[in-house]
This record gives C-alpha cells, sequence and structure tokens, in this order.
C-alpha cells in the first residue's frame, strides 16, 4: 500500500479519494476549501493538508479532479503546486478535464523534473465515482500508467491507454461530442412523441431494445419526460467540455457542426436557469 496525496473533494473527488483509502492507501488530501478537505479526513481518515505542495510531499502519487484548466495549473505549477514538492519518480494523475494542450504542457514539465504524468479524464459521473465503476481514459508513457493503473482499479471498471500524452484528453472530448448529439436526438424524439400523443412508456418499449437505444435512453427517457433533471454532470460542466473540444477542433481541423449547435442550445438553458441541472436538461429548450 503507498502514501497518495488526492487534490479536489468534489462530488467526483470525494469518493475516488474514499474508494483510494478503502483500499489500504494511507491519503493526504487537499481542496480549495481547506475546511472540506479537513472535514473529510475527520470522517473518514488521512491527513487533510493546506496547499497541494504540502500535500504532494514524499507520497508516491499525487491524484487529482479539479475544475478546469486554470485550477489544474495552481495545484500544479502554481507557486504552492504539488510539482515543486513531488519526488522524482513520482507519479501525477490528473482526472480532470481539461484541454489536450494543457495536459501535454504537464507532461513535458513533469519529464524535465524526472516525474511521470497521466492525463486520465473520467466518464460515468457521481454515480460511478459513488460507486467505484467509472469508466477513465488514459494518455501517458507505458511506464506512467503500470503505476497508475493498479491505483485507478481502486474506483474504475474500465481504463483504457489510448496512447500519449493528451491523448486521454482528446478522448474524452470524443466522448462530449458524442453525448450532445445523442441527447439532441433523444430530446426532439421524446418530444415529437409528447406532441403525437402516443404512450411514453409504451414508446419506450418499442424503441429501447433496437437500434435507437442509448445509455441516455434507458437512463433518461421517463426522468426527461417527468421534468426531472438532478442527476450529477450539469450545464455548465457540458459546456466547459464542449468548449476544449471545438478548440481542439479549431487547431486540428475537424468539423463539429452538430457539437458547436448543442453548445448554443445549451447557452439557452442556461438562459432558461438550467446551468446546475443535468445534461438531459437540453429537451427544456423544445418546451413542452
Amino acid at each position: 500500500m503507498a502514501k497518495l496525496a488526492f487534490l479536489g473533494l468534489g462530488v467526483m473527488g470525494a469518493p475516488m479519494a474514499r474508494h483510494l483509502l478503502k483500499s489500504g492507501h494511507e491519503i493526504v488530501v487537499h481542496n480549495r476549501t481547506h475546511a472540506k478537505a479537513e472535514g473529510w479526513a475527520a470522517e473518514h481518515g488521512g491527513t487533510a493538508a493546506r496547499t497541494p505542495r504540502e500535500a504532494a510531499e514524499g507520497v508516491l502519487a499525487v491524484l487529482a479532479c479539479v475544475g478546469n484548466d486554470e485550477d489544474v495549473e495552481r495545484i500544479t505549477l502554481g507557486p504552492d503546486g504539488a510539482f515543486a514538492a513531488m519526488d522524482a519518480g513520482a507519479l501525477f494523475v490528473d482526472h480532470t478535464t481539461i484541454s489536450a494542450k494543457l495536459a501535454r504542457r504537464l507532461a513535458e514539465e513533469a519529464e524535465t523534473l524526472g516525474l511521470h504524468s497521466v492525463d486520465a479524464p473520467v466518464s460515468g459521473g457521481q454515480a460511478g465515482a459513488e460507486k467505484g465503476t467509472l469508466a477513465i481514459m488514459c494518455g501517458g508513457s507505458l511506464k506512467a500508467m503500470a503505476i497508475a493503473e493498479p491505483l485507478m482499479r481502486c474506483y474504475a471498471a474500465r481504463i483504457v491507454h489510448v496512447g500519449r500524452p493528451g491523448a486521454g484528453q482528446q478522448t474524452k472530448m470524443v466522448n462530449q461530442i458524442a453525448i450532445a448529439g445523442v441527447l439532441e436526438g433523444l430530446s426532439e424524439a421524446l418530444r415529437f412523441a409528447q406532441a403525437s400523443e402516443l404512450d411514453l412508456d409504451k414508446v419506450f418499449e418499442a424503441i429501447s431494445g433496437g437500434a435507437a437505444q442509448s445509455w441516455q435512453m434507458v437512463n433518461r427517457w421517463g426522468t426527461m419526460a417527468r421534468g426531472e433533471f438532478d442527476f450529477g454532470f450539469a450545464v455548465d460542466w457540458m459546456r466547459k467540455d464542449l468548449g476544449l473540444a471545438l478548440d481542439e477542433a479549431r487547431a486540428n481541423g475537424a468539423s463539429l457542426p452538430l457539437a458547436a449547435m448543442v453548445d448554443q442550445f445549451y447557452a439557452e438553458v442556461q438562459a432558461m436557469g438550467g446551468s446546475r441541472q443535468d445534461t438531459s436538461s437540453l429537451v427544456r429548450r423544445l418546451g413542452k
């Protein structure tokens, strides 16, 4: 068992850190709000550090799940960042969804310092984090992955090493592009069924076992019909992720017309007060 640091105790990070602790690892936690880290340590065990740098001292690996590029830069390369305190040969695993550009930069900085780095965004939402069944898409070296994978197994059901540094983040962009398109199609299909005065349960029974079936249909058809949108991943975060994908597409030449359109549809949902509702709230912009 190893001594580890976990940075970021939000709805994803807190259960992930808990799974590591339950697996027998020694955990030092840090959160931007120190009282939250102290509360987590008091409830679950481990210790709370006031800065990422303090948390990173003497650990095998620093794992992080924070908010965005700026947050990741702060906890790694900032004045009190983890990289300054990590021992040579230590590992940094970033579960935050960030730009591929920053992921590549962190990998370069880590290599300069004799560290290992893996960009490892996750899919599965809060429920996956709580259950320890996340899917993780990873970019980094084989050596970094060999250290990281046994740790990530504590809270993941699927771990795929996609390739070079930044590839994990690019794969997460693929994931979000696909989800955006599915949710728009599902939203339109649901509203069409309602306008046609069909029995929604019967429609679901008829189509959910065929080619139209998707995770979103199986898990969100009924809740979307009832106007329930409190299932974790918020519209604000989806717009952040789609923005990353659109930026990357401008750099690599990919055409993303549907993703760009759905991003603007989510802006409409934000304007309707749905910023913190989950991504299935996309259906709201189509009326009732």
